[in-house]
């Protein structure tokens, strides 16, 4: 009769729902989305900085919009402050921006990779803890900065590996859907309360939208009548057009009036960038807030602003869903992720005092190099350098100074001495290592 295992016992701690463990593969993956967005904004002329995960709640009370507001990780710390976990980047960045702004040329092109949190519900490209890429340009009040940060967004996606008919980037214009709230006679105090109706028009129950729009003397008939018609395009948009068409990045964008997105900082030009499925929520969005600064600073600085922030759940999502952007990750992952490039292999212990030597002298070129801390079988150390992701297992045996490299992913071999061992690996580095083998 067989005995039955006790049942594992459940752990005592685990992660908080919605937040995440980074193993060392997710941990490259968020580093592929990380270089990536990072090496994009600098060929396109923008710098780094960085603001606290922690900051006054009021910051985000000031001019957010009620349901943010309502997602705070917001608590009282040991001094008696009211501060919460940031839900987004740019009010923080506004804040910065304010204080610091005189000390650079205008316009000034920023960005940051930071981790924000809100409380919400968990859900498929959505967390209560995410990393967000955030792109803005201060100073410039014209289109011409609208179209600049579209097509670092553009740009952004296909640095991953997407092509045309993957994703669009759909462009409104709040100021548009300002026009029609006071054409159909909307109260300024009830301008905010349309654009977010505007903003659900896609997601909301059409009996539940039809009694929103009603409470306002609107139809959904003519709500819907105005999205349709290209003539409400605003100036603004026909310039972004005009300036992407130019860049050879017109086939991306389209006009889409319903978008308004949903914070009230926003003031003019918006968009979001979608897979054109529409199979996930947007894998980026933004648009112009130009108050937003003078609102922070109470009057003190007044600068125009546009910026937009792409999250890393939605993009993940959407790389792995399409086939030639997750081979792209999976090929960089397969050359970043491994552990070390070459592993040493000690296959005679009376040779440790060598080998040691060996591996500090790769590790000095910068060669990135692993090795067992104790003795083991040859075949075992093999296993493990095959484990580590390792392309060159270096064997030091009984025959040293003469050396044998084992191309690992080839299974083929080169032969080397140690006094020139650094030169040798580090040009077999940089070659093919030959037919792979199944």
């Amino acid at each position: 009769m067989h005995s039955r295992r006790p049942p594992m016992a459940a752990l005592a701690f685990q992660a908080l729902p919605g937040f995440r463990d980074f193993t060392p593969r997710e941990c490259a993956v968020r580093n592929y989305l990380f270089e990536t967005w990072r090496s994009v904004a600098r060929r396109c002329g923008y710098v780094e900085y960085e603001t606290p995960i922690v900051e006054d709640t009021g910051l985000y009370l000031k001019k957010s919009g009620g349901e943010l507001s309502s997602q705070l990780f917001r608590f009282e710390d040991q001094g008696g402050r009211d501060v919460t976990l940031r839900p987004e980047v740019t009010a923080s960045l506004a804040r910065l921006v304010a204080e610091h702004q005189r000390n650079f040329p205008k316009p000034l092109k920023w960005f940051e990779i930071g981790q924000c949190f809100r409380y919400e519900k968990p859900q498929k490209g959505r967390g209560r803890e995410f990393h967000q890429f955030n792109v803005d340009i201060f100073g410039e009040a014209g289109p011409a900065a609208d179209a600049e940060l579209i097509s670092l967004a553009i740009e952004t996606m296909l640095a991953f590996g997407f092509v045309a008919g993957d994703f669009v980037v759909r462009v409104s214009d709040r100021n548009a859907w300002i026009s029609f709230a006071e054409k159909h006679g909307i109260a300024e105090d009830r301008i905010p309360e349309f654009l977010g109706i505007i903003d659900k028009i896609e997601r909301e129950k059409p009996e539940v939208l039809e009694a929103k729009l009603a409470a306002l003397s609107l139809t959904v008939a003519e709500v819907k009548g105005f999205i349709a018609d290209p003539a409400n395009a605003s100036p603004a948009y026909t310039a972004i057009k005009e300036d992407l068409t130019a860049r050879g990045l017109g086939e991306f964008v389209e006009l889409d009036l319903s978008i308004v997105r949903g914070l009230a900082y926003y003031t003019g030009v918006v968009f979001e960038v979608f897979d054109s499925s529409k199979s996930m929520r947007a894998v980026a969005g933004g648009g112009r807030y130009d108050t937003l600064i003078s609102t922070i600073s109470e009057g003190t600085v007044d600068l125009p602003a546009t910026g937009f922030a792409m999250g890393d759940y939605v993009i993940r999502n959407l790389i792995e869903e399409t086939t030639h952007a997750a081979m792209q990750m999976e090929v960089w992952l397969q050359r970043n992720f491994a552990g070390c490039d070459v592993y040493v292999v000690v296959a005679d212990e009376e040779k440790r005092a060598e080998s040691l030597k060996l591996v500090t002298d790769l590790r000095r070129a910068g060669i990135s190099t692993d090795f067992p801390l104790t003795a083991a079988k040859v075949g075992k150390q093999f296993q493990n350098a095959e484990k580590a992701g390792a392309r060159f297992a270096l064997v030091v045996g009984a025959e040293y100074p003469e050396l044998k490299v084992k191309i690992l992913t080839s299974r083929t071999e080169a032969s080397g001495t140690a006094e020139n061992a650094v030169e040798w690996i580090t040009d077999l580095l940089h070659q093919p290592d030959g037919p792979l083998l199944a």
